[in-house]
């Protein structure tokens, strides 16, 4: 092809790589690797600490739920825990004194070092305890140190004329004079306005209380609890 004045025009230049008439196109962008899904607290392995005074039901309650988990779970009881004293066991029955703070200690940072090994191994525990919210020796930081910062506190509080029927059917060791579990009960209450997830399991059975605690851990894996 020539000009009209008979000077020849080069052909066009082939056009460069990325570009399209006009429009260079925006170099690929790099791909980004899958967004991680959040956890589920069906099958995380977690660990719950149901906090509640005698004859509240935690034993019962926490066997419940670990057993319908859909994932391994193991339940540490302290109490269990705290009987593996045999000779020399300090009876609570007989009062609260150095050598029966030393072995509920004993027995607190036994389950929470229990309680570790089974989640760096992927099963889930659940522990229970009567934790008072007045009494640091025996509070929420010890059982933050011993099992880790995830750890979800749960508190079952029913009314003090359940817990001293439940308590009437207890047997041995674990069964407490009637006026120290309305103590214990009394002292609980401070549990109420603590941030906690507190269930009233009064008038509920074991499988509708064990769907509350799961509605519990759900909410505090999106809004994590403060305590």
């Amino acid at each position: 092809m020539t000009h009209p004045a008979g000077v020849p025009v080069p052909p066009p230049a082939p056009p460069e790589a990325g570009v399209t008439g006009e429009f260079r196109l925006p170099p690929p962008a790099p791909e980004q690797p899958p967004a991680a899904a959040p956890a589920d607290p069906a099958t995380a392995a977690l660990a719950v600490l149901l906090i509640g005074p005698a004859g509240a039901g935690k034993t019962t309650v926490a066997r419940r739920w670990a057993d319908q988990r859909q994932v391994p779970t193991a339940h540490i009881s302290l109490d269990d825990v705290r009987e593996w004293v045999r000779s020399g066991f300090a009876d609570p029955r007989s009062g609260w004194d150095e050598r029966s703070e030393a072995q509920y200690r004993l027995a607190r940072r036994t389950c929470g070092f229990a309680a570790r090994n089974y989640l760096a191994n992927g099963i889930s525990c659940v522990l229970d305890d009567a934790v008072f919210p007045d009494r640091p020796a025996i509070g929420l930081g010890g059982w933050k140190r011993h099992v880790g910062p995830g750890l979800i506190p749960v508190v079952l509080l029913p009314g003090l004329e359940v817990v001293l029927a439940r308590n009437a059917e207890r047997s041995g060791t674990r069964r407490l004079a009637d006026e120290e579990v309305a103590a214990i009960h009394g002292r609980m209450a401070g549990w109420y306005g603590s941030g906690l997830p507190i269930i009233d399991n009064s008038r509920l059975d074991v499988g509708t209380t064990v769907r509350l605690i799961d509605e519990a851990v759900a909410r505090s894996f999106t809004t994590p609890l403060d305590w």
